[in-house]
């Protein structure tokens, strides 16, 4: 039990030590994802509309 204990009173010396985001960074680093996201979705559906349209016109 004391491997344990160890283990969890280091992850726990280790977690004091990490710098965490500010609220601004997340919200701004949260924004970014969802707009890169949706560029990409849109940027895939665009090629998938072009393929699809190329493919019905060659059969």
């Amino acid at each position: 039990m004391t491997k344990l204990g160890n283990y969890i009173k280091a992850s726990i010396e280790e977690m004091k030590k990490v710098t965490w985001p500010t609220k601004k960074e997340t919200a701004r680093y949260t924004w970014l994802v969802i707009g890169l996201s949706l560029a990409i979705a849109a940027f895939l559906g665009l090629l998938d509309f072009v393929f699809n349209y190329a493919l019905g016109f060659i059969i």
